[in-house]
């Protein structure tokens, strides 16, 4: 599904940070776009920065799951400095799985934001999330039934001939 991502600038804080970016909300079924600007409050400006596709995978269920499950169902946008100096920033990624996500902010490159799921995407979600989600068993793991007690370890080389421990504390040297 095309999602349309849309960015608001305000004016920054510091002085280091002219503007402060950040993606606030998703258009679902949103043609393409490119920073168009959608509402002006001020100096707080809206774009429609640009539209990615949100693509489920049947395999990412248990991500889905989890993220239906808080409290407010999220889309994850991840957004980077771009290498030109066209736009102030570049969409790189719309995703429902927060684990994806959380793959994205560990890097520190990107920026990662949290954006609130439209009723529509949440119902579109959990349908997919129900259809393709298979809970799996859990299998505990058994140990081997091979003895290590048979080796010694610490010992050295075998090829030494050493009757003691290798780790023992050294002789004082003979004067």
């Amino acid at each position: 599904m095309p999602l349309g991502i849309v960015v608001r600038r305000t004016p920054g804080i510091t002085r280091w940070a002219r503007w402060s970016w950040r993606a606030v909300a998703v258009l679902p079924g949103a043609a393409s776009a490119d920073w168009a600007e959608l509402r002006r409050e001020g100096d707080a400006i809206e774009y429609h920065a640009a539209t990615l596709p949100l693509t489920l995978w049947a395999a990412e269920t248990e991500a889905y799951l989890a993220n239906l499950s808080d409290a407010e169902p999220a889309i994850y946008v991840v957004l980077r400095e771009p290498d030109s100096k066209d736009h102030p920033l570049e969409a790189v990624l719309v995703t429902a799985s927060p684990f994806e996500a959380q793959d994205y902010a560990d890097t520190g490159e990107e920026i990662v934001e949290k954006v609130p799921m439209t009723e529509g995407l949440v119902a579109w979600v959990r349908d997919f999330t129900l259809e393709y989600h298979h809970e799996e068993a859990f299998v505990k793991r058994r140990r081997d039934r091979k003895r290590i007690d048979l080796v010694e370890d610490g010992k050295g080389d075998a090829r030494i001939r050493q009757t003691s421990d290798v780790y023992r504390a050294p002789r004082r040297a003979v004067q």
